[in-house]
């Protein structure tokens, strides 16, 4: 009993592991390998029968390693095609040179498909005018072409169709990646304007003020500080101007916590209830903070929009010691929204990305029924 209750957790370990292995290329290749002796194996009698030099078993090992080579059909494709042809040749076997040209067609595109086929219709035409050639694969010219070449034009071809819907597929995994990338970058230029726009506004009232004192203190002893002060405000300006980069101001300032009350008003519009708290302690964060804010809940609530319409959302803004938590809900539609959302799915990237810019971190999960992002971020408090 002990034994059996040490082996169980160990069994949805071995589960995942073999659900990896399943998808994984490795496998499909095992079941290409397999699927080919499989139908190979129904012939044995047939071939046992043609070459009397085979038995069943020798006849089953032999088709068993021919099969064993389409492993290695995604490195080296031309292994399996010279074992086919090999097999043709020697059992007048057709079966391994459809996987074969079909593995060629899919992993190294349309050109080598090309030449592999004509290369299988030539061996297979000079079989053919070689005394032995079975009739049931063609006993006059017209019954030869019109069994060997279908067979290796549809394999070749639905190999090449495997291969572009591959290439598609990569194209389309490359453009979500930069699309991504770029709403990540937007992201991060955003963040550089607000920066700019509040810490220039500081710095510009600190050279102001240093400048002040210096005229104040003309004579004194702490004139040339104050000098100094000013300066160094007015070179970190600069600095920020020529660091942080600018773009035309397309669109309003972010607004901070006053202006969630309008977001969830609009919400609510929409036709999904908000339910907005924010706590007191909020209120005092940095400007900069608090566009931060604003945008992960207007993402958030967006979100729910698209993807949970007419259900209600909560939005809690808390402050707990150091850090303020953002926590947006929304109960999960029973069944997906007619017709289907648009969307880009840069949306949780550019939150994460103004996020984690500023210390914080992110997170979206399911739990049970319910959709929830929380968001972590220094206030910043303890240092004002």
């Amino acid at each position: 009993m002990m034994e059996g209750m040490l082996r169980l957790p160990a069994v949805p370990a071995l589960r995942r592991c073999v659900d990896r292995w399943a998808v994984s290329p490795r496998a499909l290749d095992v079941v290409a390998a397999l699927s080919a002796f499989g139908l190979m194996v129904l012939d044995v009698p047939g071939l046992a029968r043609a070459d009397n030099s085979l038995t069943g078993v020798t006849a089953t090992l032999v088709l068993a390693a021919g099969a064993a080579t389409l492993v290695l059909r995604r490195r080296l494709p031309w292994v399996p095609y010279v074992v086919a042809l090999g097999l043709m040749g020697w059992l007048h076997e057709l079966t391994m040179i459809q996987f074969a040209l079909y593995s060629i067609g899919r992993f190294r595109g349309r050109r080598a498909a090309i030449v592999a086929t004509l290369l299988y219709v030539a061996v297979a035409y000079g079989l053919y005018l070689t005394p032995g050639w079975p009739a049931e694969h063609g006993e006059t010219l017209s019954d030869f072409l019109s069994l060997v070449v279908p067979i290796g034009v549809l394999a070749a071809g639905v190999g090449i169709a495997a291969y572009r819907q591959d290439l598609v597929r990569a194209l389309e995994v490359q453009r979500r990646e930069a699309a991504a990338r770029q709403a990540v970058q937007e992201e991060r230029i955003s963040v550089g304007r607000d920066v700019h726009d509040l810490v220039g506004r500081e710095l510009t009232v600190l050279a102001v003020r240093a400048e002040v004192l210096a005229v104040r203190s003309r004579g004194d002893s702490h004139q040339k500080d104050f000098e100094e002060l000013a300066d160094t405000a007015r070179r970190a300006h600069l600095m920020l101007n020529e660091t942080i980069v600018r773009r035309a101001d397309r669109d309003a300032a972010t607004p901070g916590l006053e202006g969630l009350a309008a977001l969830a008003a609009e919400s609510e519009r929409m036709g999904g209830a908000v339910d907005l708290t924010v706590a007191e302690e909020a209120k005092a964060l940095s400007p900069l903070r608090q566009a931060a804010v604003h945008r992960v809940v207007r993402e958030c609530l967006t979100n729910a929009a698209k993807h949970a319409p007419g259900l209600p959302v909560t939005v809690a803004i808390t402050v707990a010691g150091p850090d303020l938590r953002i926590e947006v809900r929304n109960p999960l539609p029973t069944t997906p929204p007619a017709p289907s959302p648009v969307s880009t799915g840069t949306g949780l990237l550019s939150m994460e990305e103004r996020v984690t810019s500023m210390g914080g971190t992110l997170e979206a999960r399911r739990e049970g029924g319910t959709y929830a992002v929380t968001a972590l971020l220094p206030t910043g408090l303890g240092r004002q």
